[in-house]
């Protein structure tokens, strides 16, 4: 299933949202056109072997990470997603929250990667963990809104009307199977996705969407 759209929209002009855009996008093209490619992720992306927390300055990557992408199509799908669901979050918390929920979420994602596989020398990279965080901000505040989807039924590619809950909920329900089974796996087959990071993302999305919303709900909100 693809998401293609929602709505109701924000009615927001998404600034910060198409800010992380372009940027993500301008790095991925620095990115491609440094010469040494290798170098360029080794140094930028999250290499969990390489973090030590007596050395702060290594913490630096799991900013530096989320705006760092593997190929193409893996731009292409991140940015996607965050055009998609961004906006709605960014109208809710406001330009500057947005940008330290965003980028905080990349944070947690990354952390939560990290210690499920701190001896791996494998480079984890790409916005999916901060976005996963938006993701689960967005089940929260809006379950109910319409997304737009492209659904393969057998033969026949066609669009749906589903409701936020249903596309959401089912895109985690894939990330925590396939966690789950990169726990247990004998095999690399797991290993390209940082499904961790997507999972510890979204669930501090929705705990800071419960969080705002009580917030909110309260007499001081």
């Amino acid at each position: 299933m693809l998401p293609i759209k929602d709505y109701p929209s924000s009615g927001v002009f998404p600034l910060v949202t198409i800010l992380f855009i372009s940027f993500t996008v301008f790095i991925f093209g620095v990115e491609f056109l440094s010469p040494d490619l290798v170098a360029f992720i080794n140094t930028y992306a999250l290499v969990p072997e390489n973090i030590n927390f007596s050395e702060p300055i290594t913490l630096g990557v799991l900013v530096s990470s989320m705006f760092v992408h593997a190929g193409l199509m893996h731009l292409i799908s991140n940015m996607w997603f965050l055009g998609i669901f961004g906006d709605n979050v960014e109208a809710v918390l406001g330009k500057l929250r947005f940008v330290l929920f965003y980028l905080s979420g990349g944070v947690v994602a990354g952390l939560v990667q990290y210690a499920i596989s701190r001896n791996s020398d494998i480079p984890i990279l790409g916005a999916s963990g901060a976005i996963a965080a938006v993701l689960g901000f967005y089940l929260v505040m809006f379950p109910h809104h319409v997304i737009k989807t492209v659904v393969p039924l057998f033969r026949v590619i066609t669009t749906m009307d589903l409701p936020a809950q249903i596309i959401v909920g089912f895109w985690f329900v894939t990330q925590l199977f396939n966690g789950t089974a990169s726990l247990f796996a004998n095999i690399d087959m797991f290993s390209d996705t940082a499904w961790w990071a997507h999972i510890g993302g979204f669930v501090y999305g929705v705990l800071v969407g419960k969080i705002y919303m009580a917030y909110k709900q309260s007499p001081y909100g």
